[in-house]
């Protein structure tokens, strides 16, 4: 009797995400991106049956005004970086003016054409004679710098140099770090920057509290052996849209998430519920979180206890006792929010779930994992 692999089972919240994901993209780019079959995208569709005029129209014009935004926000980066690399343009006509007298060498005089280019002739001399090394070096340099620009827009502004190494050398592409850094800094692209963030745990309350099992063990050998959770908070033009995840430790892959409007015990065990679908209901997986309120909560508990999970809190005042999820929230965070235009909720919802299920989950290098993606992480290391 052969064992057959288990059925993953997805959360409502999940597949309401994923037709959105779909409108947007199509059936077929949303089916690659989330690693789903066309076939359940759209049996969900017509299971959910919401698939009438007005809906579709109204995603219809969602989709465009955010595509407009894109296109406006990638206006403004074009033209602040034209702003900027002024002194590339100069450089270029300085070689028109370096060809044009020489293909008048012998009509006019060189003296009266530098004056005239506002030139120098040693410089004229120089690229006359070292010209065909110039032309060459500077066609591997643009060559180079459409590599890591490429490169930087596919990441939509998130990775630096390291990451970028990583990447074009995956496509046989051998740089060093160096050389790239060097070319994010010709064309002035920079990685977006770090913002700190406030905490959201409340844990001044008399629940009862869990042992701190993880004991700031953040390393796990195999799936499903450590998960962390934890929540935090963003804001949208329509006021707060609270996130709860579940990061498995082994491939810091985030295995369950919820939003809502408000900071309830519902939030963390909808996260967790998720998790426990994605994964097949595994047992005795330890499962640590802050001492908030949330996670102290009756329904909480009587949901780890259901499912034979092992619960786990952080000690008071320890701010680095759940640092793998903070420091997702802080990755997110920057790359997915802090340089984007005030959402609604409904936007931000879409953003986050884009963020964690395609970049995070699916493309972003981590660099404890060997700057692999934790899925391709999960795919080459677990049989």
């Amino acid at each position: 009797m052969t064992n057959q692999k288990n059925r993953i089972r997805h959360a409502p919240e999940f597949k309401a995400e994923t037709l959105k994901l779909a409108e947007k993209v199509g059936v077929a780019e949303a089916a690659r991106q989330l690693s789903l079959y066309e076939s359940q995208i759209y049996a969900w569709r017509k299971s959910l049956n919401k698939n009438t005029e007005s809906s579709q129209r109204e995603q219809e014009l969602a989709a465009q005004v955010a595509k407009l935004k894109r296109q406006l926000a990638e206006q403004a980066e074009e033209l602040e970086i034209g702003k900027k690399g002024r002194h590339l343009l100069r450089e270029k006509s300085k070689v028109n003016f370096y060809e044009f007298m020489l293909e008048h060498f012998l009509s006019f005089s060189v003296i009266r054409m530098a004056k005239v280019f506002n030139v120098s002739r040693s410089g004229f001399y120089y690229w006359l004679k070292h010209r065909h090394k110039v032309i060459q070096r500077e066609a591997t340099r643009q060559e180079l710098d459409v590599k890591v620009k490429e490169a930087f827009d596919n990441s939509k502004g998130r990775d630096g140099s390291r990451r970028i190494q990583k990447e074009l050398a995956e496509s046989g592409d051998g740089y060093n770090v160096k050389t790239i850094a060097a070319s994010m800094k010709r064309q002035d692209l920079t990685a977006k920057a770090a913002r700190k963030f406030k905490c959201t745990t409340d844990s001044k309350h008399n629940m009862s509290i869990a042992p701190n099992l993880l004991a700031q063990n953040f390393n796990a050998v195999a799936p499903n052996q450590k998960w962390a959770g934890d929540i935090t908070y963003v804001s949208t033009s329509e006021g707060w849209l609270y996130l709860a995840v579940i990061i498995d430790l082994y491939s810091r892959q985030v295995v369950g998430w919820s939003m809502d409007t408000r900071m309830t015990a519902t939030l963390v065990c909808d996260a967790l519920s998720m998790a426990l679908f994605r994964r097949g209901f595994p047992e005795q997986v330890i499962v640590h979180s802050d001492r908030g309120s949330q996670y102290c909560s009756k329904e909480y508990r009587e949901l780890i206890t259901a499912y034979k999970l092992k619960q786990s809190m952080s000690r008071k005042g320890n701010c680095w006792g759940n640092a793998c999820v903070e420091s997702f929230f802080h990755s997110m965070k920057v790359e997915a929010i802090q340089y984007e235009p005030i959402m609604t909720r409904d936007e931000m919802r879409q953003t986050l779930f884009e963020y964690i299920e395609v970049d995070y989950n699916r493309t972003r290098r981590h660099s404890a994992l060997g700057y692999l993606s934790p899925v391709n992480f999960e795919n080459q290391n677990v049989a």
